[in-house]
């Protein structure tokens, strides 16, 4: 795909700048050596699997997918479908590699290519490919990296396969998928595998996942006829969800099930082995108020309550709680007791203060907890060590951006993403020397001019042209997301490129996070419970006033509003809704009706529709249809399988009997993602339509 328009070609050839960049990087246990993925530079796609020795600094090519399968390196639509789904959970669109599981040394890598499942030797840099019964998916490696785990055809086997199951799976054949998280569990659970080697390498933890009550979602290519439509089952808000079980399956034949109350805790969010004689698992209930950290015996199956978090809205999910550490003390996820921050606590008593809200607990390092929190300024993220034992909490990190961190033994590598770019270093024995990055340099240092607005203080950020001359009014557009569980305002200077780009079309580009989303305080992120839409657009217009306020070069009389997925949403919305400030939308992806969207997210802030039926009526797009009076361009990848498709047809429709005029464009084959240069390709659509519509 070409483009005139030398950003969006540049931002294509470079997977939006991203090509070249190390990703999914993993310590070994003594931290003295780092697998990563990365392609070769800044216009090659393809991930390749590198090692780096820390002691010798030497950075070493251990898998390359390109002379492994040279005709067929991983594009999405050569991938089998669990594999071509995960990565639409984990948000990944690259070719190549994309995840790799390890043993604890690193010493045997393995991961799959179009299906096919290869083993690393990372030392020597020699890989193996397996036999599989049928296209692989998932591969995980036992402690010795002798035997893999792998997924095929919904069942669980394993290579080289033991002596009770010579030409079978190991899991049963008895209609259910094993070994694989469902859709829930992955798109909005946080958890996207579903087996687990024992220590010793005995047996197998995995889940058996029924979905059989669900209904079926169907999707046709309407450009390629020839071809029959695809399914899968989709757990619809109200509706029923996946029946999802854990097993223990030995090698020598032995099974158990391991029993909780299924029923009242239907989400199975996290589980794995912490020695041979125990299993740790983490169940929510269905409305997510109530999560439970249980122990597990391997071998007769039972449960028993480590700890239980609740919340009367929700339990705002921080990764990595809840958790017990070596000790036995248990890590949970806890407001101040002030309520102006959520942090952690251990044993129930607060580690972490009113001034920092913890974002993530990365791990541990030097005895104490490595987490990643942000203080006044949301758009800021930092790295902290927090003591368990006590005491303020230790600032590894310095400077505005949003720092990240990994760590291995006593091996630390953060990453700092800031208006210079972004930064990788490694801290290993007293020294520092960089990750070697080979991403295309971002063409513009954007430095948004940040600020908290209205009694809400409501994070906003405006971006002009560069060049801008004061007293030259411009159109505003809203760049817009809005929804739970995402941050739009952050210093992170990848997400800024294309707002630049925006702005130097001639528009004062504005980004603002409403009520709803994170990182401001709890209080600020449950103000949407049990209702998306009045929080979400009251919050943007006031934002939009009092930023008119501060720039008076923002020409309020010309204001376009543009999203995708929640953002999509928004922007639909708000030209439906209100008018007199939102004279044109572009909505991609929009969930139109979150009575058809998916249960573990929607019910978790709305609740379940038949308890809050005009909670789901009020946030449905559909009946606005007849009070359409502003430019508005729909827009729908046809293979979207989190956003389903109909959400934009239904509306679409709604519009055409109700006699209002609208754009619709509509993707075939193009998934929620717009993978391969549809992004860029969409945005001078976009830039058309908006032109259009506000001149």
């Amino acid at each position: 795909m070409t483009h005139t328009d030398p950003f969006l070609a540049l931002s294509t050839r470079t997977g939006r700048f991203s090509y070249g960049s190390p990703r999914a990087a993993a310590f070994s246990a003594d931290g003295t050596r780092l697998l990563f993925l990365r392609s070769t530079g800044p216009q090659d796609p393809v991930d390749r699997l590198w090692l780096l020795d820390l002691t010798t600094r030497q950075e070493t090519m251990v898998a390359d997918p390109v002379a492994l399968a040279p005709q067929r390196t991983g594009a999405l639509a050569d991938l089998p479908a669990p594999e071509r789904r995960l990565r639409e959970r984990l948000r990944l669109w690259a070719p190549g590699i994309g995840s790799f599981a390890a043993t604890a040394d690193l010493s045997t890598a393995v991961f799959t290519l179009d299906g096919r499942l290869f083993r690393t030797d990372t030392t020597h840099g020699t890989t193996t490919e397996l036999p599989t019964a049928a296209p692989a998916f998932d591969p995980r490696p036992d402690a010795t990296g002798q035997r893999v785990a792998y997924v095929a055809e919904g069942a669980l086997h394993l290579t080289p396969a033991p002596a009770l199951h010579p030409g079978g799976p190991l899991s049963p054949r008895d209609g259910a998928t094993w070994g694989m998280a469902e859709f829930a569990a992955a798109e909005e659970l946080g958890r996207t595998r579903g087996h687990w080697w024992s220590p010793d390498g005995s047996a197998v933890l995995a889940t058996r996942v029924d979905e059989s009550a669900l209904p079926l979602r169907h999707f046709a290519d309407p450009a390629h006829p020839e071809l029959a439509p695809e399914s899968f089952a989709y757990p619809q808000a109200g509706g029923p969800n996946a029946d999802v079980q854990l097993w223990v399956l030995g090698l020598d034949g032995h099974r158990v099930r391991l029993h909780w109350d299924a029923t009242a805790f239907p989400y199975l969010t996290a589980a794995g082995w912490e020695g041979n004689g125990e299993i740790l698992l983490t169940v929510a209930d269905r409305l997510q108020q109530n999560v439970l950290l249980l122990t597990a015996d391997p071998v007769t199956g039972r449960t028993a309550e480590l700890s239980r978090t609740t919340d009367e809205f929700w339990v705002d999910d921080v990764p990595g709680t809840p958790a017990r550490l070596d000790d036995g003390r248990l890590l949970t996820a806890a407001d101040t007791p002030d309520g102006r921050a959520r942090g952690v606590a251990l044993d129930g008593r607060i580690l972490s203060t009113e001034r920092i809200q913890v974002r993530r607990v990365v791990g541990r390092l030097r005895g104490r907890l490595l987490v990643e929190a942000n203080e006044e300024e949301p758009a800021d993220q930092h790295v902290y060590l927090l003591d368990p034992d006590g005491g303020a909490p230790e600032r590894l990190t310095a400077g505005a951006g949003v720092h990240s961190a990994t760590a291995g033994g006593e091996t630390l590598l953060l990453t700092s993403a800031d208006a210079d770019g972004i930064r990788r270093r490694i801290h290993f024995r007293g020294e520092e020397f960089p990750l070697a990055d080979h991403a295309e340099p971002l063409p513009y240092r954007v430095v948004p001019q940040l600020a908290r607005v209205t009694e809400l203080g409501l994070p906003t950020a405006v971006v002009y042209p560069r060049g801008h001359l004061a007293g030259q009014r411009l159109p505003v557009l809203l760049d817009v997301y809005g929804g739970p569980g995402a941050q739009a305002v952050a210093a992170e200077p990848r997400r800024w490129q294309h707002r630049q780009w925006w702005a130097d079309q001639g528009f004062a580009v504005v980004t603002t996070d409403n009520r709803g989303t994170p990182f401001v305080s709890p209080g600020f992120t449950r103000a949407i419970f049990r209702r998306f839409s009045r929080v979400a657009l009251d919050d943007q217009v006031a934002a939009l006033r009092a930023l008119g306020e501060r720039h008076p070069d923002l020409d309020l009389d010309r204001v376009g509003v543009r999203g995708w997925s929640y953002g999509g949403y928004f922007a639909a919305m708000a030209v439906l809704r209100r008018p007199d400030v939102f004279h044109a939308a572009s909505a991609g992806a929009p969930p139109t009706d979150f009575r058809l969207y998916d249960t573990a997210y929607t019910e978790r802030y709305l609740g379940l529709p038949q308890d809050n039926p005009e909670g789901y009526r009020a946030d449905c797009l559909v009946e606005d249809a007849p009070a359409l009076s502003r430019p508005l361009l729909l827009i729908h990848g046809l293979a979207d399988d989190n956003v389903h498709p109909s959400h934009t047809l239904r509306l679409s429709q709604a519009l055409t009997r109700a006699g209002r005029p609208h754009s619709l464009l509509a993707l075939p084959g193009v998934s929620h993602l717009t993978p391969n240069g549809t992004h860029e390709q969409l945005a001078a659509l976009e830039l058309d339509f908006l032109r259009g519509a506000l001149t």
